[in-house]
């Protein structure tokens, strides 16, 4: 099972709205057959791996990350797959919380008569897979906030200048992290004033740069912005208000930005909630924010963020830098959005650490 999550990892940020699934096939004490879901969703991992086992998968055992699918979508469902390869035995980490899966797919498998183990590293599957989970069960992505800063919490001198404050190990930390999401958001004011490609750089996979999301509210997007100029290469979605211009919507629709109108909230800025539902619509299950400290505050006050990554950075910029959190509006201590760190890793001289938001 340890060896299918390993292989389900390899298609986070690529296989959006499906799960990203991990399936490995073994007999006589051998694997057999391996498969992972493939980009876009399609092949899922069940079907690879019969493929490469052939006639060896009849009196296998499966293991696969997640569910078997039971229903008929653009391919047939996995678990009929499995019972016409004659495989005996299917070792399932965690259930489908699509209510078109959910324990159907276990059904099918023991009504063909195949033994059926549930609940083998569950907490790791849900863990790996819980933006399709979040997207399913809460009609939104699951949310990473992405913070990058000097020890003291700035992400900027008071002249706004950010270059460098992490390291170039951290930064490529940061780029293989938006990899392995479907989306990043900014703000169109950190847009404007960065000018950000918002793409993955890492040597091979500059293919797998997530779709990009601007939040526009006060500050509309310069339509010089490279993600603008660039929206006909890699997907450009903009959420703005119907208090923005209908001349500018339609400029950058011609420019292949795909524009969408959400509510406002009470500053006039894009309704936070509305937004995460309309990227759930999309498909979306993992987001990544990033950003400046007034997009980082809203997503904090609002509840939303489900993890963060803080990469420090070794460099003192002192109390007239930018923070990277805006204000929060706490009265009290235990007021406080609360984490548990996950992981710690150093990276040259920064120091990157990942928190789950604890919810308890």
């Amino acid at each position: 099972m340890r060896s299918a999550l390993a292989l389900a990892q390899r298609g986070l940020g690529q296989v959006w709205p499906n799960p990203s699934v991990g399936c490995v096939l073994v007999k006589d004490g051998h694997p057999i057959g391996r498969g992972w879901t493939q980009p876009g969703g399609r092949p899922h991992a069940e079907t690879e791996a019969l493929a490469r086992a052939g006639d060896r998968a009849r009196g296998a055992t499966a293991y696969v990350t997640l569910e078997p699918c039971a229903h008929h979508g653009e391919t047939p469902p996995c678990a009929a797959a499995l019972v016409e390869a004659g495989v005996a035995k299917v070792v399932v980490a965690c259930r489908d919380p699509d209510t078109r899966v959910n324990g159907g797919g276990i059904d099918a498998l023991k009504s063909a008569g195949i033994d059926v183990v549930e609940g083998v590293l569950e907490t790791d599957a849900i863990d790996l897979n819980i933006g399709f989970f979040t997207r399913v069960q809460s009609d939104r992505p699951m949310v990473t906030l992405k913070l990058a800063a000097s020890i003291d919490g700035r992400i900027a001198t008071s002249a706004g200048k950010s270059k460098w404050i992490t390291g170039p190990g951290a930064r490529a930390h940061g780029h293989g992290l938006r990899a392995r999401h479907d989306a990043v958001l900014v703000g169109a004011g950190t847009v404007n004033a960065d000018d950000p490609e918002l793409t993955c750089r890492l040597p091979g996979m500059t293919g797998r740069s997530p779709v990009r999301v601007i939040l526009e509210g006060h500050r509309g997007l310069s339509m010089s912005a490279k993600v603008v100029t660039t929206a006909k290469e890699i997907p450009t979605w903009i959420l703005t208000t119907d208090s923005s211009d209908p001349d500018h919507r339609a400029d950058m629709e011609s420019q292949g930005v795909e524009v969408h109108v959400v509510a406002s909230d009470a500053d006039g800025h894009p309704d936070l909630k509305t937004c995460l539902e309309v990227l759930g619509v999309k498909g979306i299950t993992r987001l990544m924010v990033e950003g400046g400290g007034t997009i980082a505050a809203a997503f904090l006050r609002s509840g939303f963020v489900d993890r963060l990554m803080w990469a420090r950075g070794a460099k003192m910029l002192g109390g007239d830098g930018l923070a990277a959190v805006g204000e929060l509006g706490l009265g009290a201590v235990d007021g406080a959005p609360t984490f548990r760190r996950t992981e710690t890793m150093t990276v040259g001289e920064d120091i990157i650490e990942t928190f789950a938001v604890d919810r308890t």
